[in-house]
């Protein structure tokens, strides 16, 4: 038994991680040699990847406080969540009210180790070991019907995790998890998009190999903006998540521009 609670037969430290792989950019130690090996690979063509990142990150901060603050969103389903650091979804929207509720859903075992000691005295927030596709299990899941009311909005998230998905999951994803949603409720979602076709290529043929295939593909962005048909888009509209009401201008530039988050938050009827 390791230290954070999992076997090593669970975390496979042979294959690298989104979720390790994204720690690693934002500066945390939940990590390994391999997801690091794998991360010096990406940087190689892809240079601009922990500025964005880190910049992924203060957008679902961001978001998170905005929802909670002008919408009195009191529930979020954080789906592909990834390793916890700091401030956490439960953390911003409890800022707000202590009572907000929050759900991360992730298939990376390490996730659910460490979010299970993170979140062991808070009986508001549950972390659940789970493919973000199965929405019949996560919806049904005894911590999910605990602390999501089916008659108040709900934030469902997918924040930098649509890239995971081959075709036609996302669209599929959306529109499965959209019926469940209460009206008045809320999608956030954005994912890896370049305009230059290699950069598309390589990144999602190098992903898929590292991962074993635990990967999608970059998109362009006219694919994400069909994830939002039918909903109604807040302002300011779709676009870089860094232009997303941006509260100060702190925002890490990207050096380069090969690549970058494209996405936003809508309103279901």
């Amino acid at each position: 038994m390791r230290d954070d609670g999992t076997t090593e037969s669970e975390v496979d430290v042979t294959v690298p991680s989104v979720a390790r792989m994204y720690d690693f950019y934002l500066g945390g130690k939940d990590n390994y040699a391999v997801d690091r090996t794998a991360v010096a690979e990406l940087d190689k063509v892809v240079p601009s990847t922990k500025p964005l990142a880190i910049n992924n990150r203060r957008f679902l901060q961001r978001v998170v406080r905005r929802l909670a603050e002008d919408h009195g969103v009191r529930q979020f389903l954080d789906h592909g969540s990834g390793l916890p650091t700091q401030d956490n979804v439960h953390q911003v929207a409890q800022r707000i009210d202590p009572e907000s509720r929050v759900v991360y859903v992730d298939n990376d075992p390490i996730v659910l180790a460490h979010g299970r000691a993170l979140l062991q005295e808070d009986d508001r927030t549950a972390v659940l070991q789970a493919d973000m596709r199965d929405t019949d299990k996560i919806f049904e899941h005894p911590e999910v019907r605990r602390l999501i009311r089916r008659d108040e909005p709900v934030a469902a998230l997918f924040v930098s995790v649509m890239h995971c998905l081959p075709d036609p999951h996302p669209q599929e994803l959306v529109e499965r998890v959209r019926e469940r949603l209460p009206s008045g409720s809320f999608l956030v979602i954005n994912q890896l998009v370049s305009e230059d076709r290699k950069t598309r290529d390589f990144v999602t043929d190098f992903m898929a190999e590292s991962t074993h295939g635990n990967w999608g593909r970059v998109r362009e962005a006219h694919e994400v903006e069909r994830y939002f048909d039918g909903l109604d888009v807040l302002d300011p509209g779709l676009g870089q998540i860094n232009d997303w009401r941006p509260d100060s201008e702190l925002a890490l530039r990207q050096l380069t521009d090969e690549w970058y988050e494209f996405g936003g938050v809508a309103r279901v009827p």
